[in-house]
């Protein structure tokens, strides 16, 4: 076994642990503090049963304790106890507890009672105030209550003690009583919590099981959001992230079928073209003939090349779950430049004046190099395939406070103002022109620009074209560089 980041054990490779079990995880949450709460209960039960089975007995000896005090006389200045026999008697009748009593004088001469009784600590006499202590008599616990009765006729003499203790059984009884009137009816109560608590438990994760049946019953291709109206609050952001999910992969599955749908669409004509020209050499041709059906296969194969090229870049820009790091400090005028130099030879022959402006310090962007070098590519090559034998395109990248800024101009025919938007949607053609291409090298650019936060815009070229070429500019904005 392994440990993990947290420093348990990790369960080896190859063994499966077992899924957890929310319904008993809450359960058991639930029902062990009940259990580990219970003797506590008992426990403080208990304690209270003693306080309260000792109050009405205290009082009892209180009452007591009074009767003895007033048979208390001053004859000559000395104390006196009148007690007669039949108040004696009663005074010890108790069935279940033992009752002892002790009077001492001023002086502390014994008066009446049992001598054995333990006398009060050392403290300093509060006469007509009753007191409680507990103490040990014969062997046994016993709760003694004492006051000291101040004589009227000496007040400088020492007050005179009355006590009276009582052994603990009935205190005890009481507090046994108490103890299981209460604690009898939780055998019964505890388990029937414990019942309420699995059915309220089963009620309340009930919707969870809803959820899980209209999920299974959803067809396999059902990709729309969870209704978020009809789950509990607490299982809300749950349904919401599956919500997100499926609204990712909708957009997955929908850029695959486009996918598919577009490279067929592009994909059919030099397809059909490389195989009529291949039916033509296979017939009995001159080899004049033999040689142009060669070369319009090769012509059919480079366009069918770059058509797959191109919609796996789309591909690609779209993908924005790829891991692909778009976050990097890169220098937007390096990527420009180099991009523009692959494009000279090309150009040079179509006899075009490719030409690239750009500060001599970096300018940054943040973004992935590839994406970006894609993104120019398509705009370089978009410029000269509509720009016309002489004419120019510029590649140029600078700085500005706004963040840094890429423009591609050309001297050809223009995009009218009605078709500056549509340009950048997949496979538009501007009619009447001639020029060879698959529609999708501005798409390609947009999808990388706001992958980027990027904005385009679509301008005639401010420098002018040729006679009745207004020429075109399209520039990318990207934002500052944190």
């Amino acid at each position: 076994m392994d440990q993990d980041a947290t420093g348990q054990l990790a369960p080896a490779p190859g063994i499966e642990r077992p899924a957890r079990s929310l319904f008993g995880e809450i359960l058991d949450w639930m029902l062990v503090p009940l259990f580990l709460l219970w003797p506590i209960s008992v426990a403080i039960t208990y304690v209270v049963a003693q306080s309260i089975s000792v109050a009405p007995y205290d009082r009892g000896l209180a009452n007591s304790v009074l009767a003895l005090s007033q048979q208390i006389k001053d004859v000559n200045g000395r104390a006196r106890l009148q007690l007669p026999v039949p108040a004696r008697e009663m005074l010890r009748a108790d069935e279940t507890d033992s009752v002892f009593y002790l009077v001492l004088g001023s002086r502390g001469e014994y008066l009446s009672g049992d001598r054995e009784l333990p006398l009060p600590s050392l403290e300093r006499p509060l006469p007509g105030i009753i007191q409680y202590r507990d103490d040990v008599m014969r062997g046994f616990a016993v709760r003694v209550a004492y006051t000291w009765v101040a004589l009227p006729n000496t007040p400088s003499a020492q007050p005179a003690l009355v006590q009276v203790a009582e052994t603990l059984e009935k205190r005890a009884q009481l507090a046994s009583e108490i103890v299981k009137g209460v604690i009898l009816p939780q055998f019964v109560i505890l388990p029937l919590a414990v019942v309420l608590v699995w059915f309220g438990l089963s009620r309340g994760i009930a919707p969870l099981g809803r959820l899980q049946q209209r999920l299974r019953a959803r067809r396999p291709g059902d990709l729309s959001p969870i209704d978020e109206r009809e789950v509990p609050q607490e299982i809300a952001p749950l349904v919401g992230a599956m919500n997100e999910l499926l609204l990712q992969l909708s957009a997955n599955v929908e850029a695959q079928k486009r996918f598919v749908a577009d490279a067929a669409h592009q994909l059919k004509t030099p397809l059909a073209g490389i195989r009529t020209q291949a039916e033509l050499a296979l017939r009995n041709a001159s080899p004049e003939d033999m040689e142009a059906s060669l070369r319009h296969l090769t012509a059919g194969a480079e366009r069918a090349t770059r058509v797959v090229n191109q919609l796996l870049a789309l591909a690609r820009a779209e993908d924005t779950g790829s891991p692909v790091d778009i976050s990097a400090r890169v220098d937007l005028q390096a990527i420009a430049s180099e991009q523009a130099q692959n494009w000279v030879h090309e150009a040079m022959e179509r006899q075009i004046d490719l030409g690239f402006e750009g500060p001599e310090e970096p300018v940054a962007a943040i973004g992935n190099a590839l994406l970006l070098a894609e993104l120019i590519n398509n705009l370089i090559d978009n410029a000269l395939r509509y720009t016309p034998r002489g004419g120019t395109v510029t590649v140029r990248v600078a700085e500005e406070p706004e963040g840094a800024r890429l423009d591609v101009e050309d001297s050809g025919p223009g995009i009218p103002p009605g078709e500056q938007e549509l340009v950048f949607d997949r496979f538009y053609r501007i009619l009447g022109s001639n020029a060879e291409g698959s529609g999708l090298g501005l798409a390609i650019v947009r999808e990388i620009a706001q992958r980027h936060g990027a904005t385009i815009s679509v301008s005639d070229n401010p420098q002018g074209g040729l006679p009745g070429m207004p020429g075109t500019r399209i520039s990318v904005a990207f934002p500052p560089a944190a």
